[in-house]
């Protein structure tokens, strides 16, 4: 028999650990290959990790909602050995058994003692690496409940720490170690206490607990609105030459292609042409500093069965044609909806679009999905009355026309750019060759 270590798989660059949202697999229970043996969470989209072979599971070294560091082993699968040879060496396989039972048990207390969440008494979370930071340098419980942090949902980071213990050494020197509350916007605030004005119930009411996909989003909006300077620019585009266009060549391309022609991935193609022209709107921010992005990756904001949102993102957009554009749109908007998204899939973002009028709204005023300084929301396409102008005069006719609203983001984008980037969106959509071949 053989014995083989499942370790948690790396998940994209910025995904460093997971949290186990339940197992699929108990301790006993056969395995095939690629057969999923446990679901995890990441900040980012939900997931489930495989087994890379056949066997029998026999060993789980964390429990539901235990955070994984990526690398880190988290069961042990037995797999079928040649009987023949362990019956002719029986006391060597005894000896070989023995030193993988003594390098689980190992590899287990290693595990646990590294990647078990440390949680202090208001509820903060830390990772493994600053409590072992902390324990290293002799910071108390209430030293380390008492640190700013700068990341995720306010979580001590490592250069949070590790400039506290700097701090901390020049105290010694004269000087007085500062503990900053947040700061937002160059202003300190104090974090908001949590059920400040409780809510009363009646029997009637149902209590629903969010999931955690849903505070994860609903902590990003947040942070979001109070990270930057939300403006909107509204602009109205005659879609009426993409409608027609589309009307007449969708079942050629069903045929063709294999693929349902939809408005979105249309869309898409004028949205990367318009960041092309104004590569300004395709940057973000990190605290004083602004990032130029090289590549154009399209964020498309997809509604989920249980209704959250999600954003999986169009890599290159600018360098796909009509039919990779639509193969990219649909492939992402079908493994949203079955929940089959990668951490991958959901990474790299530089601008984001959204889909209002799916639901039948004609406009909306969306957040801006940081770090990005922009996100584009597309209405409902209407059939209205209109003036029409020709050198013979103006007329009134049927057409197609939608609205869309930018947001963006005041700190570092003006109206003029704001107005000028949606106004291009405009041109490239009313310019449609209603003869394009597709």
């Amino acid at each position: 028999m053989a014995k083989f270590e499942l370790k948690l798989p790396k998940m994209g660059e910025s995904v460093a650990e997971a949290t186990i949202t339940s197992w699929l697999k108990e301790v006993g229970d056969t395995i095939e290959l690629d057969e999923a043996v446990l679901e995890i969470a990441t900040d980012k989209v939900d997931s489930e990790v495989p087994s890379e072979v056949d066997g029998v599971l026999v060993e789980k070294f964390f429990n539901v909602d235990d955070v994984v560091q990526v690398g880190q082993v988290i069961a042990v699968i037995k797999t079928d050995g040649d009987d023949a040879e362990e019956e002719v060496f029986p006391k060597e396989e005894t000896i070989e058994e023995t030193k993988a039972i003594e390098q689980v048990e190992q590899t287990i207390a290693i595990a646990k003692e590294t990647v078990t969440p440390v949680t202090s008494s208001e509820g903060r979370f830390y990772s493994p690496l600053v409590k072992n930071i902390a324990k290293k340098e002799g910071i108390s419980q209430d030293e380390l409940d008492a640190i700013s942090g700068s990341g995720k949902d306010d979580r001590v980071t490592k250069n949070d720490i590790l400039n506290y213990i700097e701090s901390k050494g020049n105290s010694k020197a004269g000087v007085t170690p500062v503990v900053q509350a947040p700061i937002v916007q160059n202003k300190v605030v104090e974090k908001p206490k949590a059920d400040s004005a409780p809510i009363v119930s009646s029997g009637e009411d149902e209590i629903i607990e969010m999931t955690r996909m849903g505070k994860l989003i609903a902590h990003h909006m947040v942070e979001s609105v109070q990270t930057s300077a939300h403006v909107q620019s509204f602009i109205e585009a005659d879609v009426t030459n993409i409608w027609n266009w589309r009307k007449k060549v969708k079942a050629d391309f069903m045929k063709r292609e294999g693929e349902n022609l939809t408005f979105t991935p249309i869309f898409m193609e004028a949205i990367a042409k318009a960041l092309r022209d104004y590569p300004m709107m395709n940057i973000s921010m990190q605290g004083d500093t602004i990032i130029k992005k090289k590549n154009i990756n399209l964020g498309m904001a997809a509604s989920l069965a249980d209704g959250n949102l999600i954003v999986p993102v169009i890599k290159n957009a600018d360098q796909l044609n009509l039919v990779g554009m639509t193969k990219q749109v649909n492939d992402l908007a079908n493994r949203a909806r079955n929940n089959q998204l990668k951490p991958d899939d959901i990474q790299g973002g530089t601008y984001t679009v959204t889909n209002v009028g799916t639901f039948g709204s004609i406009m909306g005023t969306p957040i801006i999905n940081q770090p990005q300084v922009g996100i584009l929301a597309l209405g409902a396409i209407r059939k209205v009355p209109a003036v029409i102008e020709t050198p013979e005069g103006d007329f009134i006719g049927i057409r197609y026309k939608m609205f869309m609203s930018h947001s963006y983001d005041h700190r570092v984008v003006n109206g003029a750019l704001g107005g000028m980037f949606v106004k291009a969106v405009k041109d490239y959509l009313e310019a449609w060759d209603s003869d394009r071949e597709i």
